[in-house]
């Protein structure tokens, strides 16, 4: 049987005083559309959510695995800073990486803490980047790449990322065949906590 894989767009940004996380909803196996509402934004405290691409498997299950640590360690150590996650999921790659049974995925992994708004890529070997200004994983990144770099500019607002996010997965969809789905999935990460936001709401933005 082949396994569902998430080739897909997601999309993180840092922006004035909050960061953006956005997916499309499409999930493959080889050739077949396996379902058009994947959810591959995923919570996994109340200031940090994860995309998922590659393996939709074992994106969930590191999850649901980074929530159950991020919970004990905030009752350990306190504040759990957005690095010290991305340190943390990147560990637990590098540990099953090299038991030779790796982790399918490429992550995201964004939120909000005591320093502000932050993005980082993690891939499944555990390699670190701190992206600073946006970061994108899967399939359809290289169209919506160049979007990001024409439009995007350092402390733009949270309206301004979220349309320019949006164009960018629109891109995506439009010329990457595994980049679809019903919708898209955006979150907004603040000191307030996590707003998701529909694809209604910032098509009015665009309007």
């Amino acid at each position: 049987m082949d396994i569902v894989k998430t080739g897909t767009t997601t999309l993180g940004m840092v922006c004035n005083d909050a960061t953006i996380m956005a997916a499309d909803q499409r999930s493959s196996m080889g050739y077949l559309v396996a379902s058009e509402t994947m959810t591959k934004v995923l919570q996994i405290s109340d200031k940090l959510v994860m995309t998922i691409a590659g393996t939709a498997g074992d994106g969930q299950a590191l999850a649901k695995l980074m929530s159950a640590e991020l919970k004990l360690y905030s009752f350990q150590e306190g504040e759990v800073t957005v690095k010290t996650a991305a340190s943390l999921l990147a560990t637990v790659l590098r540990t099953s990486f090299k038991s030779f049974r790796p982790d399918m995925v490429q992550i995201l992994l964004g939120g909000y803490d005591s320093t502000g708004p932050h993005v980082y890529s993690i891939d499944l070997a555990g390699a670190i980047e701190d992206a600073k200004t946006f970061a994108f994983t899967g399939s359809g990144s290289p169209m919506a790449l160049g979007v990001l770099e024409d439009g995007y500019t350092e402390g733009m607002s949270v309206d301004g990322g979220l349309k320019l996010i949006h164009s960018a997965l629109m891109v995506a969809k439009k010329r990457d065949m595994a980049t679809g789905g019903h919708s898209v999935d955006v979150a907004v990460i603040t000191k307030e906590g996590i707003r998701w936001v529909p694809e209604d709401d910032i098509l009015k933005l665009k309007k």
